[in-house]
């Protein structure tokens, strides 16, 4: 496999949906993630993200406009001791809540599958960070139907031990724009974390999405040593 260019996996296609990316900093303290949304229908660019606990929230812009919550007001990114969880859905409410009752995070995405939203049937992909006595890991999921398919779901977890520095992986719910919208395929892509000032990557990741379809970024940066943080919000809408 080859390693990309984050900044160029971002910009090759004009829609890839919703997007997780999770690595090591260049200079290898910091733990990276970065989730953006992207949206084509004025319902799903009618978002922004709002700050919630130590996580964050999706919520209407002009809640007047807002015809159907069910697949676009969740929590992204919800904390749960020294976890990090980052998904494009409510599964993060389901990972949250069945890992606090010891179950794993293969374990409580088996409860789950891909979005009803036929004929797209739109990938639920999550990541968690873990951040413990200076060591760092992660995994990342797709749930995806089979080809299209919504009788099959196919599932796939990714874990990375010990993340090289100046590394990341890359995952995103469409392979391009189209009607219906092709699933991502493979594995996470992996992409070189080129930045370590957390403003430089956010403007890097921002300015790489389209701006006809981006909607809102959210990217923080993870002390390995302390456990400390700090995040970003951009929002297309403000």
């Amino acid at each position: 496999m080859k390693m990309m260019s984050l900044k160029e996996e971002i910009s090759s296609t004009t829609y890839p949906g919703r997007g997780i990316v999770i690595g090591r900093s260049k200079d290898g303290k910091t733990a990276v993630t970065a989730y953006f949304i992207m949206g084509r229908s004025e319902n799903s660019r009618n978002r922004v993200f709002v700050e919630d606990g130590e996580g964050i929230r999706t919520q209407a812009f002009d809640p007047s406009k807002l015809s159907d919550p069910s697949l676009i007001i969740y929590a992204p990114v919800r904390v749960l001791g020294n976890k990090t969880i980052v998904t494009n859905g409510d599964q993060t409410d389901t990972i949250y809540d069945l890992m606090d009752k010891q179950q794993t995070f293969e374990q409580a995405l088996r409860t789950r599958e891909f979005e009803p939203d036929g004929p797209n049937y739109t990938p639920r992909i999550s990541g968690v960070m873990h951040i413990e006595d200076g060591k760092f890991n992660y995994a990342m999921s797709i749930l995806k139907s089979n080809n299209g398919n919504p009788d099959s779901c196919n599932r796939y977890t990714f874990a990375y031990e010990n993340p090289i520095p100046g590394e990341g992986r890359f995952i995103h719910t469409y392979m391009e724009d189209g009607n219906p919208l092709p699933s991502f395929e493979g594995e996470p892509t992996w992409v070189e974390i080129e930045d370590g000032d957390i403003d430089s990557f956010t403007n890097m990741v921002w300015n790489s999405l389209n701006e006809e379809n981006k909607v809102s970024l959210f990217v923080r940066f993870i002390d390995i040593e302390t456990g400390k943080y700090e995040s970003r919000i951009v929002n297309k809408n403000c």
